[in-house]
């Protein structure tokens, strides 16, 4: 008899903030890989608008953080992430990720919570002017985490502590209750490429850099995209090659890769006896090449509010209907009274 058992799909959920556009390094490290998972998984892209009013930044500019939400949103579809065949929702429209999360905080330490590396470097920057919401978040981001049962998370380097806080909030509620939330895992798929500053390439990449011409952004000019590349930092060899030390190259190098597709030796060879400045045009135009289908699907996206606003409702709701059950379970259990 012929089996036709399917195997389930894994859940797989990520979240950006809609802090601002981003990068080419959020593009090339993580992005781009996001519209090729919804075959093998099932995926839940969020716009995690609740996360942003941590800092003030936000909170006091309203107008903004729903011009930064409907654009975010607009350039998830762009860089090819489907409606019908992906959850991409809102965050602050599914009302259930703010409930977890508020029953979460009361089975997270206080002393872990304060351990959290970005909260100290964050705070350090805001000096007194810190909200509660910015300590907590971690624990709003467990919930968007386990609301979904999530199996994976693609994660940088950067939220792994976050991403162990969710698992070590969830084995202790689990430890209470019974087998009620699922601990996640990270997402090791196919790597995403680590950009770094063109004008620090020790630093990564970042769209809250005070220096314009150290990050792309996706949604820059060909022009302006062209004269950052040109002005990147690299060094007095003059010879394009990988190595140690060359963190100027390297990065360019990585970045002409992920968009020809082409190795380091096949990059050091098509430039051997060529100096920095043919190679950095080389890059741009890659760059730019890369850019430009996303950029002109945006245009159109962001030119129909109307569809946009019809593909959110579906998602949140979508997003509702799944986590819901997963709430319902956890209120059962902490013994919240629920009249039928």
């Amino acid at each position: 008899m012929e089996n036709t058992t399917v195997e389930k799909k894994k859940i797989v959920l990520s979240c950006i903030q809609p802090t601002g556009t981003p990068t080419l390094g959020n593009y090339l490290g993580a992005l781009k890989n996001w519209a090729n998972m919804c075959d093998d998984y099932n995926c839940l892209y969020g716009v995690a608008d609740l996360h942003s009013i941590t800092v003030p930044t936000f909170r006091e500019n309203p107008q903004q953080l729903k011009k930064n939400t409907l654009e975010l949103y607009a350039l998830l579809l762009a860089i090819g992430l489907d409606p019908e065949k992906n959850i991409i929702f809102v965050q602050s429209q599914v009302p259930t990720h703010a409930q977890l999360g508020w029953i979460l905080n009361c089975y997270t330490q206080f002393g872990e919570a304060s351990r959290m590396t970005q909260f100290k470097e964050k705070s350090q920057r805001l000096g007194e002017n810190i909200s509660v919401g910015l300590f907590d978040y971690p624990v709003l981001m467990a919930a968007d985490i386990l609301i979904y049962n999530a199996d994976f998370v693609p994660i940088g380097a950067d939220q792994k502590q976050h991403l162990e806080l969710a698992r070590n909030i969830c084995d202790r509620f689990n430890a209470i209750y019974g087998n009620v939330l699922k601990a996640p895992d990270p997402f090791i798929g196919k790597a995403g490429a680590k950009i770094t500053s063109l004008q620090d390439p020790t630093k990564k990449m970042s769209k809250s850099d005070d220096n314009p011409k150290s990050y792309i952004s996706m949604l820059d000019e060909p022009n302006v995209i062209m004269k950052k590349i040109k002005s990147a930092v690299t060094d007095s060899e003059a010879c394009v090659r990988y190595a140690e030390g060359k963190d100027g190259i390297n990065n360019l190098m990585t970045i002409y890769s992920c968009c020809t597709g082409k190795s380091f030796e096949e990059i050091e060879k098509e430039f051997e006896g060529k100096g920095y400045g043919d190679f950095k045009t080389a890059v741009g135009e890659a760059v730019c090449a890369e850019l430009a289908p996303i950029q002109a699907r945006y245009k159109e996206l962001i030119a129909d509010k109307k569809y946009l606003e019809e593909c959110m409702k579906k998602g949140a709701e979508m997003a509702t209907r799944i986590s819901q059950r997963t709430l319902d379970k956890v209120m059962k259990k902490v013994g919240f009274y629920q009249t039928k």
